[in-house]
């Protein structure tokens, strides 16, 4: 980030802390129950989740735009929301990205950007080098004049984030901010973002149900499902070493085998493991095992099994395979196989859920 953005973040960032933090909307069933955890000082942390898992409306609670219904939010030491007090959206010095950017249609992209400054009662020659440096961070300093009609997607939502910028937040909140724009420019955003967090220093919290946004994006990934917080860890590894069924078929491609296993196995499998969890007949508890598809080969010495499917995906086929106790697997291979045909298959790992 340029220097006077830059001076104003260089005072300390707290950690965002939620504790058992909940929300009933009165349905039956809480919004969220009972989630816990910390970000950490400048984290970027990725909220994933299906639709309806509770993710937007924890990012509403932090932001300050609903009350939770017990647990507390706390911004280093200072108490955001808990039993006794809410402080307001406009006193937490957090910024929200929404998927539909929020722009005034009649303002210019430098008065979009502007106006969190104007707000807060900044004029004069502060306001403008504000603005002007919140536009060269996104790379826009040459748009301050245009409206927002006259914008790419992309270039809209680099208008929000220097909006987002130009007050020095300690928070930034994104709510599916890429689900309005193509491939094409969903990478250039993920480009976009990254810098942004780089550049600000701030604390991000980016909610999606995209997992490979998630991955690509955040230090640390929050898998949520039915209101509850089932595994945060960073990307890789909670791509490798997911907590449970959910967690592992939420996260990354892969298939789940019932195998048998001895209790207090490994959690991690090699080939000769695999091969006896799937044969052993005997009453050795029964585990579930994901199977990665980079982790399925193709070659001699393998279990047998039928092609039941192929997938074209440019650079490789994917494709569907039946073992011969019915279960099926992901295979990525660099040539075409035909559906029907018989493959010795070698499952290289896997990892016990």
């Amino acid at each position: 980030m340029d220097g006077g953005l830059a001076a104003e973040r260089c005072r300390a960032v707290a950690k965002l802390t939620l504790h058992q933090l909940s929300k009933d909307f009165g349905t039956g069933r809480p919004a969220v129950d009972a989630v816990s955890m910390e970000i950490r000082d400048g984290g970027f942390l990725a909220l994933l989740g299906p639709s309806g898992c509770g993710k937007t409306t924890v990012l509403r609670m932090v932001a300050g735009f609903e009350t939770p219904t017990d647990g507390s939010i706390l911004l280093g030491e200072r108490v955001m929301s808990d039993a006794a007090r809410v402080v307001p959206p406009e006193r937490r010095n957090m910024a929200m990205v929404f998927q539909s950017y929020a722009l005034w249609p009649h303002m210019t992209v430098a008065e979009n950007v502007g106006y969190p400054l104007k707000v807060r009662g900044v004029t004069g020659e502060r306001y403008r080098a504000k603005v002007l440096e919140a536009l060269r961070s996104v790379r826009l300093e040459a748009y301050g004049d245009r409206r927002p009609a006259a914008l790419s997607g992309g270039q809209r939502q680099r208008v929000a984030l220097a909006r987002c910028l130009v007050t020095s937040p300690d928070v930034v909140l994104l709510d599916e901010p890429l689900a309005n724009l193509d491939r094409h420019l969903r990478g250039e955003m993920e480009d976009a973002f990254r810098e942004f967090h780089a550049r600000s220093g701030a604390t991000m919290i980016y909610v999606t149900h995209d997992q490979a946004e998630a991955m690509a994006l955040a230090t640390d990934v929050a898998v949520m499902a039915d209101g509850k917080l089932l595994q945060m860890a960073a990307p890789d590894e909670l791509y490798a070493r997911p907590e449970g069924r959910r967690v592992g078929e939420l996260v990354g491609r892969g298939a789940v085998l019932s195998v048998r296993a001895a209790a207090g196995a490994a959690r991690h499998f090699d080939w000769q493991a695999v091969q006896l969890a799937l044969t052993r007949l005997d009453n050795a508890p029964s585990v579930d095992l994901l199977v990665r598809p980079q982790d399925v080969h193709i070659g001699d010495g393998g279990l047998p099994a039928v092609v039941e499917s192929v997938v074209f995906e440019g650079e490789r086929y994917t494709m569907g395979l039946r073992l011969g106790d019915g279960q099926c697997l992901r295979v990525h291979w660099r040539e075409r196989l035909q559906v029907g045909a018989v493959v010795p298959v070698i499952i290289a790992g896997g990892w016990r859920l």
